[in-house]
């Protein structure tokens, strides 16, 4: 089993920056692609950025490309999403999410292909 806990979630004005965190703890997340997701009130979860399991390749959502960078540290067991230019629009719970250990060599996509989930943090964007 996998539990993962988020956090940096706050409430920051437009334009401003965030970084979430997901520690990943009862086993390693080292050899498993992982992703961020969020949903916002009346509205389906979404894919917002993914990282294969050795960090080398990421992907992003079209509405966040160029404002959020996805990071990990196997080592650490965490990974990170780092959010700049903050609109507000980008308020929502962001969740992370780990894939089972099924060999993937790139980042998914679907939330269908994870696994394990995160309680979510709370990332508020004020106008």
């Amino acid at each position: 089993q996998v539990q993962l806990v988020e956090s940096g979630g706050g409430v920051v004005q437009a334009g401003g920056s965030l970084r979430l965190s997901c520690a990943a703890s009862g086993r390693t997340v080292s050899s498993v692609v992982m992703g961020w997701f969020r949903q916002a009130p009346g509205k389906e979860r979404e894919f917002v950025a993914a990282i294969s399991w050795g960090g080398g390749s990421t992907v992003y959502a079209d509405s966040v490309k160029g404002r959020f960078t996805m990071s990990r540290d196997n080592a650490k067991n965490t990974m990170f999403l780092q959010m700049n230019s903050l609109k507000p629009e980008d308020t929502a719970v962001y969740s992370c999410a780990a894939s089972l250990p099924t060999g993937w060599s790139k980042p998914r996509v679907s939330s269908s292909d994870y696994y394990y989930w995160g309680q979510g943090t709370q990332v508020t964007v004020s106008s």
